[in-house]
């Protein structure tokens, strides 16, 4: 055991991202499993199938790496195994793992979970209320042919909890017994300890060419890391939650997991929550018949019921009411609903759920504003996006793309697109995760360039247009957003530009070109102050004193010079000002 960790550390070391790391990691839980099943009664009878890391702090899942028996390299979290869509832990062994902190055992057959407990040799069983039970779960695991499955916790620094990892075994005969858990469970949370470090800070693994399409038509590096997540979530009948902002685009990811789910071709339904009275959401929820309530003339199908045998995808789910909340559960958990006023019976809920929600819905649980058992049935599959200022690499694409669609109503063979100069000025400004924000400044700055130039096929939308655009949101001409903020946009927008130029050159652009910033400054303090006011102005007195301020400003000047000359730029705006230094 001892030379397998030092080899295990070793390996970890020289890992250089999260998908080798994860390679290593499950490849020493599966072998110390296999080791285990052989010394033990279940030898010749059970087999180890697979491992994943399930790496999802609070905010839901970042990563995910599977391993497939007899393999050295992680699965891809966006393609599908031998069998189709991997098999995820159900909501309440997370739950479990959460609220103890410590291993759980399934028996998928039974659809009982019992946390380990070192100072018990029989821990109390819990029956999985409702969650385990659910024919999505179960299901999921037998499927797979995953009768047995251990879910480690994977404790960050601190003994946070940054995800788990869960290994996967085959052994029908071991149906309602500890299968070999206990024996190892001690060394398999050494393992995940001693990983974890690497597990949840190495960095993701570059993630190559993703394919757009109408539901996504634009996906910068942040979004392409997690869509390979959100396409195994598609695959799978649990719910998913997805958190963000609001007008991040929560529903067009909705739209994207349906349309790649094995419901694509049933309907696509969505209750926003906000548009809905809380006295009328039971009846938006599940229908009614003529006369169950006051106004009920006719018969109505709900979201369920038009959802049939596709995706209902519920916004703002916060906003149900508890009374509404429980109806909800009730649905998750025994797949049926009954309609309002109907006294038939209940009837099937061929379903799937996709959740948003711009809150955070565990302060809501404490709060007692949404029913915990609720959270934790719909928190199975959680996914948060970024917000648009968290995803500045799309601004450019986004605006592009919104103002060519925009465009092509009137000129289906033309084109309309940002110069470089407004793709930058769109890049360095704060954006709190509003697309429809984003397309409102977009159709302003289009109706600006129409005004110029006339509705001609090509079309540029240029800087000017977009800075007009800003200043009706009250950003560019309130006087509010001048002084630090608006500093420190403007630096932001110049390193923008400085990387820009540096991926068009497609050659490096030396960071120390980056320091000619400071004679920009000076040089333009000058220009409008004078020199010994320039230098008071900017906290440099003491070179007055000293009567250094003309070789600073030399210095300074001479780096501007240099980066217009690495640019192709000809002579910068202060060559004066250096030909009167150089003169004296």
């Amino acid at each position: 055991m001892q030379d397998d960790l030092s080899s295990l550390v070793v390996a970890l070391s020289k890992a250089g991202d999260f998908e080798e790391a994860a390679a290593r990691t499950l490849s020493s839980l599966m072998h110390l499993t296999e080791e285990t099943i052989a010394a033990g009664k279940y030898k010749g009878r059970a087999k180890v199938l697979r491992g994943m890391v399930h790496l999802r702090p609070s905010g839901g899942y970042l990563r995910l790496a599977i391993l497939e028996q007899g393999a050295t390299t992680v699965q891809s979290a966006g393609s599908a195994g031998p069998k189709g869509a991997p098999s995820l832990v159900s909501a309440t062994a997370w739950r479990s793992v959460v609220q103890h902190g410590c291993p759980v055992f399934i028996d998928a057959s039974l659809g009982t979970l019992r946390p380990y407990s070192p100072q018990s040799s029989e821990n109390i069983e819990e029956q999985l209320p409702g969650s385990f039970n659910s024919q999505e779960s179960r299901q999921s695991f037998l499927s797979r042919q995953a009768s047995h499955v251990c879910v480690i916790p994977l404790r960050t620094v601190g003994a946070g909890l940054g995800g788990m990892i869960s290994l996967e075994a085959d052994c029908p005969t071991a149906m309602g017994q500890d299968f070999i858990w206990r024996d190892c469970v001690e060394r398999l949370q050494l393992i995940s300890e001693i990983a974890s470090p690497y597990l949840t800070g190495l960095p993701a693994r570059p993630v190559g060419q993703v394919e757009v399409d109408e539901y996504l038509p634009v996906v910068g590096a942040t979004m392409a890391s997690l869509l390979p997540i959100l396409n195994v979530f598609a695959q799978q009948e649990e719910s998913i939650l997805i958190s963000g902002a609001t007008g991040a685009g929560k529903s067009r990811l909705a739209r994207w997991c349906h349309s790649r789910s094995n419901r694509r071709k049933g309907p696509f339904e969505v209750l926003d929550l906000i548009a809905v009275p809380e006295e009328l959401q039971m009846a938006e929820l599940f229908g009614w018949k003529k006369g169950a309530f006051t106004g009920a003339v006719k018969d109505s199908l709900g979201s369920i019921g038009r959802a049939e045998g596709g995706t209902l995808f519920i916004d703002e789910i916060d906003k149900l009411s508890l009374k509404a909340q429980a109806g909800l559960l009730r649905v998750l958990e025994e797949r049926t609903y009954r309609v309002l006023g109907d006294g038939v019976g209940d009837r099937p809920a061929d379903v799937r759920f996709v959740i948003g929600t711009n809150a955070d819905l565990r302060e809501a649980v404490r709060a007692g504003r949404f029913r915990e058992d609720l959270y934790y049935r719909i928190n199975v599959l959680p996914l948060r996006v970024p917000s648009l200022d968290e995803r500045r690499d799309e601004l450019p694409m986004w605006g592009n793309y919104m103002v060519n669609r925009r465009h092509r109503e009137q000129f289906p063979n033309g084109q309309a697109r940002l110069t470089p100069e407004a793709e930058q000025l769109l890049s360095g400004r704060k954006w709190p995760g509003n697309l429809r924000q984003l397309d409102n400044i977009i159709r302003r700055a289009y109706t600006l360039a129409l005004v110029e130039h006339g509705a001609v096929p090509e079309l540029m939308l240029q800087e000017g247009h977009v800075a007009r655009a800003l200043e009706y949101e009250g950003r560019a001409g309130d006087a509010a957003d001048k002084g630090a903020s608006s500093l420190v946009e403007a630096f932001r927008a110049a390193a923008t530009a400085f990387i820009a130029e540096a991926r068009r050159r497609g050659t490096p652009l030396d960071l120390a070109m980056a320091e000619a910033m400071v004679g920009v400054v000076l040089g333009q303090a000058v220009q409008q102050l004078g020199r010994e006011e320039a230098f008071r102005l900017l906290g440099r007195e003491n070179l007055l004193k000293n009567r250094n301020h003309h070789k600073v400003l030399k210095r300074e000047l001479e780096k501007v010079e240099a980066l217009y000359k690495e640019l192709g730029e000809g002579s910068s705006p202060f060559a004066a000002l250096l030909a009167e230094d150089e003169a004296a």
